[in-house]
């Protein structure tokens, strides 16, 4: 049985950039193209009007709403649409609040076309796409704040579970504890890493070889 293409959607208010990452990507037969959009708020008109994507090309610098603005909104209404960031900024603030707005990948626009399909698959099969570019910024941000912390043994069997896909009432079952032993793990954490969404406890365990990805 022959998989269906990945759906995917592209937003950039560079037109002539916008149009030859569209063309690029159409060259892969296991992605298909479903709108391009040149702002956020642009996106949010013809996500209605098109089939949902599951991957979408996202840019940070534009006008109206910008990325940061968009990817929150999409991870506010649409949760299962994941957000690679596709942007000419490589500086930490840029990668770290695009990975807090809820940005999946992070891939600086002279990347490859065959790294930005490896990407798309990679975010679209198993949600979060670590390169070094994400895992430098995120480490960098997290040496900055203290030295490194001490967990406990279910602050750290925690950490590992964060990097499933179950949910927070899941860990608690799989645990053996309460959710509100979870929560106090969960805020912990937060606390002892400056860290604020379980995307950035995932990126923490990833590049600290506490999990592996694909494992």
């Amino acid at each position: 049985m022959e998989t269906a293409p990945i759906r995917i959607a592209i937003v950039d208010d560079h037109t002539l950039f916008r149009n030859g990452v569209a063309a690029l990507m159409r060259e892969f037969t296991d992605l298909h193209v479903l709108f391009e959009a040149d702002n956020g708020y642009q996106l949010q008109q013809l996500i209605t009007q098109h089939p949902l994507p599951q991957v979408i090309l996202m840019d940070i610098n534009m006008p109206v709403l910008d990325g940061y603005g968009a990817t929150a909104w999409l991870k506010q209404n649409y949760p299962t649409v994941k957000v690679l960031a596709l942007s000419m900024f490589e500086d930490d603030k840029a990668v770290i609040n695009m990975i807090k707005c809820g940005a999946c990948g992070y891939l600086l626009k002279e990347s490859a076309p065959s790294e930005v399909h490896e990407a798309i698959k990679v975010i679209f099969e198993k949600g979060m796409y670590i390169n070094e570019l994400v895992s430098g910024k995120m480490i960098r941000s997290i040496a900055a704040t203290e030295p490194e912390p001490a967990f406990s043994k279910n602050e750290i069997a925690f950490l590992k579970l964060c990097c499933t896909e179950l949910t927070y009432k899941e860990i608690a079952d799989q645990m053996f504890v309460s959710p509100r032993t979870v929560d106090n793990y969960r805020d912990a954490l937060f606390q002892k890493l400056n860290l604020k969404s379980r995307t950035g406890l995932v990126l923490y365990a990833i590049q600290n070889d506490l999990v592996k990805l694909g494992g």
